[in-house]
């Protein structure tokens, strides 16, 4: 019988499953925002929470959802989560108002956190510490969830046209049961974490703090940074004080903190929230763009983000091999560099634009984030125990929801009155970001 090891092509190519399943439900309901809204005559506002209701749900839940994975063995969690993402898919789907499509995305977003971590969990198990093949097999996983992000749109636009919003929904589910299938093939259930009690009061903590904080940003995007909004990102940053301040003396914490003392795993934390920030914000802004300014159909809208396949694919498989080569400093602060050259590049873009104006922004944004992420999340794995690679992908994984919460939030404000004069501002602001996020990853380390 073969081990583990021997099967990471194939364990990795489970959990990968997961990773592209989450991933093309952040994007592949854009284009669609039009047609939901003509459904149900949702305003802009109501639209904006279709899309962050599941990023708010999925950010909240990662962190609970490493710790129980960790606790309950990551093969079982991946499966739950599995069925789980594929029954709140059919929900959204099935959803016959604003507020019952709102409330099944925040439904599917939570499932959607349990196949993070323990996807995560599975392929370091499986690569049992050697560096270059978690590397390897991280690099097709992130690749999954590159290819997924830009097929969103792509897809999306496709079976909006021709079948309905709906099946921006149903088609998670085969790929759900895809999924796993396979997993309960190939992977064997990894040692789960010695049983310890459960950190519910830092669950609750972590999950309000989030809640709170994405919650703010999006509201602040639409209704103003007073008021409730400004409440709420208040109360927000206080709780995520406390949560610290009480993982800190926790027998048993839900996040291990000690992990985070390295430096691979906070500039991680650092540079992907910076990224998802971007990413996220922007994408959100050339949908409406191409949708509203160009006035273009959903399937020309789609596969306009076609590029971002191919060019996410290469990146993310180079990635490895260029770690090995200059190592994961070099490459993450090279590839964020490259993003923010793509990033200014869309800031040029105007009402008369066309597809050929899009192409080099649409290759290097991809192109940097491909060889970065897989660097980033292969460094936190190598630096933190086996028992707690759940957990800390899950800490790392909510905070880039965070930040890619924030970028729709903050970049749909600006594009809320004038989406050209938007989209100028937001590649602008996000190239500048990710020059900063450079600078962090690029800080020598201190021996």
């Amino acid at each position: 019988m073969s081990t583990a090891s021997s099967r990471l092509p194939l364990i990795t190519a489970a959990a990968s499953f997961g990773f592209f399943v989450t991933q093309l439900d952040v994007t592949i309901v854009n284009v669609a925002l039009d047609a939901i809204g003509a459904a149900f005559h949702a305003p802009t506002a109501q639209l904006q929470w279709v899309v962050d209701a599941y990023i708010l749900a999925l950010a909240a839940m990662l962190l609970s959802a490493g710790a129980i994975g960790d606790r309950v063995g990551p093969r079982r969690a991946f499966v739950a989560g599995l069925v789980l993402f594929g029954v709140t898919s059919a929900a959204c789907g099935f959803a016959m108002s604003p507020l019952a499509l709102i409330l099944a995305r925040a439904a599917q977003g939570a499932a959607g956190a349990l196949l993070i971590p323990p996807s995560l969990a599975l392929i370091a198990h499986a690569a049992h510490g050697d560096n270059a093949k978690r590397a390897s097999a991280v690099g097709w996983w992130t690749a999954a969830g590159g290819v997924s992000i830009a097929l969103g749109p792509v897809l999306g636009g496709l079976l909006v046209e021709t079948l309905g919003w709906r099946w921006v929904f149903f088609v998670n589910l085969p790929v759900c049961a895809l999924g796993a299938v396979l997993t309960l093939a190939v992977a064997p259930e990894a040692p789960a974490k010695p049983k310890v009690p459960f950190d519910i009061p830092g669950q609750a903590l972590a999950v309000a703090a989030v809640s709170l904080l994405v919650g703010g940003l999006i509201e602040g995007g639409h209704r103003g940074w007073g008021g409730a909004p400004l409440l709420a990102l208040v109360a927000g940053v206080l709780l995520a004080v406390a949560f610290v301040l009480f993982e800190r003396r926790a027998a048993h914490p839900a996040m291990p903190l000690s992990a985070f003392r390295k430096r691979p795993a906070w500039t991680a934390v650092v540079v992907g929230s910076a990224l998802n920030f971007a990413y996220y914000g922007l994408i959100f802004v050339l949908s409406l763009y191409m949708l509203r300014a160009l006035h273009w159909a959903p399937a020309k809208a789609g596969l306009a983000f076609l590029p971002l396949t191919a060019t996410f694919i290469v990146s993310n498989l180079l990635s490895g091999g260029l770690v090995a080569r200059f190592g994961a400093r070099t490459v993450t602060t090279g590839g964020v560099l490259l993003a923010a050259c793509g990033y200014a590049l869309t800031a040029r873009l105007g009402a008369g634009s066309d597809m050929i104006e899009m192409l080099p922004g649409f290759a290097l944004i991809p192109g940097g984030m491909g060889l970065a992420i897989p660097a980033l999340t292969s460094g936190l794995l190598a630096s933190v125990d086996k028992h707690d690679a759940g957990a800390a992908s899950g800490a790392l994984n909510a905070c880039r929801q965070v930040g890619g919460a924030a970028g729709v939030a903050i970049f749909g404000a600006l594009a809320g009155t004038d989406v050209v004069t938007g989209l100028h501002v937001s590649g602008i602001a996000a190239a500048v970001l990710l020059v900063g996020a450079a600078a962090v990853a690029g800080l020598p380390i201190r021996k």
